[in-house]
């Protein structure tokens, strides 16, 4: 320990030398400088620091009008450095002084943003951040639980109610810090571990070895190691008692269904809770329907989220209102094989809305039941105003509206859906089209009538079918699904190529670029970008690697994302032979 301090106390002195030697920073000695030589028990909170930056007004004297920009830049970069500063301050009082274990302490310092910059808030200058803290740090100890807290993934709204009332240091809790370990050394990512703690709280109270031994156990099951770190780190309750009785039905049934136990880790999300009893009562609810395993199987396998994403209760709501239509239990399990996205989002929800808005303008029963059987997608697409709201509007009664409707469902959503998107000539196959559209995006998340539904419905080019085609093939790839959908949030063109060009391109990737596939994740826009340019970058590059001008697996964004100037001045520029090469690189480029 003695060691550690006296490297690190030897490293901030040179930094401190070498900050002397700059112009635009001197000493300054406050008014009671005197009182600190004289009393080294003096108050932190009444003084000033020995060093900080001159006022503006001195550095333009000394670096002259022309020099403010680069008084601008000084000041960004020491910014940054104080930042760092804070962090190597925080981890020297985390591992040398409280003794906390090495990637412990360096994960706190650099993962707790707004602890940091609460602690930052504390000091009083920029220059000397690291002393400053350090200062600080030894007469005034912290409740070392926040920034552990932070570290693990929770926000700083979330860490309050979580904070031990009794306790400040990590290490009074060793029954926790071992469990929190044991997660850790299993494999499963430090920034999840915070969303366990705030769900499950037993799973950090277990005594020696008995955390392990029931993760120890899913594996036995035949489960593989990764597939039991999404698992716990979505369901945590999992981990509560010995295994989950319901899980292991489940699993059994979709085996049943010749469902792998990869599709379970492919459609997880850690954003969701799952229910497995409600889950394995669905399962009992459509066999009771008459649906059989295969049919059921090719279901779930269209639309994982009929089974996962909270479907176990809509089902039941769903059912019950289509028997009180007057339709049969044959053609309830018709809807659902036919639009397996009923159970998806708000869908079902919208559905009802749809009913009661019929049946509310005076429409029969037994239409509104020939609406639903023919036409679900359209009412359950989109929330409808309020039938009072419409019928104001209208020149004409409900009677003739109701015939309208009956004649063609998709005037439904010209009349009385409430979206920001024109709808006013819906009709015929355009109709169609553009609701098919919506519902695509509405399963990935996107909510209806909002901006951003508007602004992706211009921004994606194609039908549903097109778009669902395209977006299969990404996970087909071996992507997870979440993932695929987080990645054309963030980069929409990806969605607008075909199929084929989807595959070369990820194929040119794997094969060619020898890139992993989760790179894309990172990337998506690499997807975005024309195989002659993907081509002529990369042969660029690799020319760089082979010479050993460049770091191997720069990440895509650096390669492709900047202007052929900054690749030129950041890239191609490392070797002094690098812009002939470039040149006869693009010469024969466009030959080709």
């Amino acid at each position: 320990m003695l060691n550690c301090r006296l490297c690190r106390g030897i490293s901030y002195f040179c930094k401190m030398l070498s900050q002397l030697s700059r112009p635009w920073i001197s000493p300054v000695i406050p008014e009671k400088s005197s009182n600190l030589r004289k009393n080294p028990c003096f108050s932190f909170q009444e003084n000033q620091f020995l060093y900080s930056t001159r006022p503006a007004h001195v550095a333009k004297t000394l670096l002259g009008e022309t020099n403010l920009s680069l008084d601008s830049q000084t000041t960004t970069r020491i910014s940054r450095i104080a930042r760092n500063e804070a962090q190597d301050a925080l981890f020297d009082y985390l591992h040398c002084t409280r003794s906390l274990h090495f990637t412990d302490a360096e994960h706190m310092s650099k993962n707790s943003p707004a602890f940091l910059q609460n602690l930052l808030s504390k000091v009083e200058s920029e220059q000397g951040t690291g002393r400053s803290v350090s200062r600080f740090l030894r007469y005034h100890p912290i409740n070392e639980f926040e920034p552990f807290f932070e570290s693990l993934g929770l926000k700083p709204s979330e860490i309050s109610p979580l904070l031990p009332r009794d306790l400040m240091f990590l290490s009074d809790d060793d029954l926790m810090l071992e469990n929190f370990h044991v997660l850790c050394n299993y494999g499963i990512p430090r920034s999840k571990i915070g969303k366990m703690y705030k769900e499950e709280r037993e799973l950090f109270r277990y005594d020696h070895g008995a955390l392990g031994s029931k993760l120890q156990a899913y594996e036995e099951m035949g489960l593989s190691k990764p597939v039991v770190i999404k698992l716990v780190t979505c369901s945590p309750s999992l981990l509560i008692s010995g295994v989950n009785g319901d899980f292991i039905q489940v699993l059994e049934g979709l085996k049943g269904m010749g469902i792998e136990n990869d599709w379970i880790w492919e459609n997880l999300s850690d954003k969701n809770t799952y229910h497995w009893s409600r889950m394995l009562g669905m399962l009992g609810f459509l066999n009771e329907m008459g649906c059989s395993k295969k049919d059921f199987g090719r279901l779930i396998r269209k639309s994982p989220s009929f089974l996962l994403d909270d479907s176990g209760r809509k089902i039941y709501v769903l059912t019950a209102m289509l028997l009180k239509l007057g339709l049969g239990m044959n053609e309830i399990l018709g809807l659902l094989l036919q639009y397996p996205r009923i159970l998806a989002g708000n869908f079902a929800k919208n559905l009802w809305q749809a009913v009661h808005f019929l049946y509310e303008i005076g429409m029969e029963t037994n239409d509104i039941a020939k609406i639903v059987r023919s036409h679900p997608h359209v009412m359950g697409l989109c929330s409808l105003k309020k039938p009072q709201r419409v019928l104001s509007k209208l020149n004409f009664g409900w009677e003739k509206l109701c015939d309208i409707i009956k004649e063609d469902p998709h005037q439904l959503n010209k009349f009385a859906l409430r979206s920001k998107i024109n709808l006013a000539e819906i009709n015929g196959d355009d109709g169609t089209y553009l609701l098919e559209k919506t519902a695509f995006l509405l399963n990935l998340g996107f909510v209806e009538n909002s901006d951003e539904m508007t602004k992706a419905l211009k921004q994606f080019r194609g039908r549903g079918d097109q778009l669902q085609e395209r977006f299969d093939c990404l996970v087909n790839a071996g992507l997870d699904y979440h993932d695929v959908s987080n990645m054309i949030r963030m980069a929409p063109p990806v969605l607008n190529q075909s199929k084929d060009v989807i595959e070369t391109k990820i194929d040119y990737l794997l094969n060619r670029l020898g890139y992993p596939l989760q790179s894309l994740v990172a990337f998506p826009t690499y997807l975005c970008y024309d195989i002659e340019r993907i081509n002529l970058r990369f042969s660029m590059y690799s020319w760089l690697k082979e010479k050993g001008a460049a770091k191997p697996m720069l990440a895509l964004s650096t390669i492709l994302a900047c202007s052929e100037k900054r690749f030129l001045r950041y890239l191609v520029s490392l070797h002094p032979e690098g812009p002939e090469v470039w040149e006869k690189l693009k010469k024969s480029s466009s030959l080709g």
